[in-house]
């Protein structure tokens, strides 16, 4: 999917909010989950950009940014355009009531300053359109595909819940739960690795979203809070390198059709900003 020749602000956020709706399929959905994964400090808008211009990117930066990594761009090379923010910064004298001008105590007439907030295109280029030194590490890998350091990534994981975990029998052959009352998580106990780690991460992220604290004044169905549990989940896991690929979103159809832009939206940017805090601090805990 290309954008459209016509490279403005408004005609690419235009195309971006078409193509939001048209990834919203359980296959495309989890493939932008994954691209999220590698992006997940940048915009949701950016992130979406970025899948629809080189769906196989897994590292971006400016031409410039690769020249200081002993790299450059290669020649007949299409860059990738974002969304960049830019403040205007513009003073104008300020005028009373009757549009008369404002003095200070030495005579001088008053200024304030105005701020326009915007946006400009930016360029980008993954990797693969780069050529030169190499790079010793693409992108952070917390753990193996074997998983050989699970013990101390569960107790990481425990480190930052921002509520008390346990492991025991559940009932119901639930997974493990998050309790707003008791504000704690509990886990089945001996269940197999991975799906150990995926259900910690999903109840934490209930424990950060979806506590009666974190509620108050918000509304959301049961299936928006799982959709962002699961699909945050999904984020963590893949960008530590486990393999995630018997997870799906059969029901994300379903979920999305129902929805307004703004508040599709509105779940996305949560669901990046809440794998980007988690990622963030896993690193500092490693």
């Amino acid at each position: 999917m290309q954008l459209v020749k016509t490279k403005n602000v408004k005609s690419i956020v235009k195309t971006l909010e078409s193509s939001i709706s048209d990834f919203m399929n359980s296959e495309k959905y989890l493939k932008y989950l994954r691209v999220m994964s590698k992006f997940h400090g940048y915009s949701m808008n950016n992130i979406f950009l970025i899948l629809m211009q080189c769906p196989e990117a897994s590292l971006v930066a400016g031409y410039k940014k690769w020249q200081t990594l002993g790299r450059h761009v290669k020649q007949g090379e299409k860059a990738i355009s974002i969304l960049c923010p830019c403040i205007e910064r513009h003073k104008r004298k300020v005028k009373d009531k009757d549009k008369k001008p404002v003095l200070d105590e030495n005579g001088n007439e008053v200024e304030e300053e105005i701020i326009f907030p915007h946006f400009r295109i930016g360029n980008v280029f993954d990797v693969s359109q780069t050529e030169g030194k190499e790079l010793d590490l693409l992108e952070p890998t917390l753990l193996t595909d074997s998983v050989e350091d699970y013990d101390s990534f569960v107790q990481k994981l425990i480190s930052i819940s921002p509520v008390p975990v346990s492991f025991e029998e559940v009932e119901g052959g639930a997974k493990g739960y998050f309790s707003p009352s008791a504000e704690k998580i509990v886990i089945q106990k001996d269940m197999p690795q991975t799906q150990t780690l995926k259900t910690l991460i999903h109840e934490s992220v209930h424990a950060r979203l979806h506590s009666t604290k974190a509620m108050e004044g918000i509304k959301k169905d049961r299936m928006t809070m799982e959709i962002e549990a699961e699909s945050v989940a999904f984020c963590v896991m893949t960008a530590c390198g486990l393999d995630t690929s018997e997870y799906s979103f059969p029901y994300i159809v379903g979920w999305s059709s129902g929805r307004d832009m703004k508040e599709l939206k509105a779940s996305l940017e949560t669901i990046r900003v809440t794998a980007d805090e988690i990622i963030k601090e896993l690193q500092k805990e490693s």
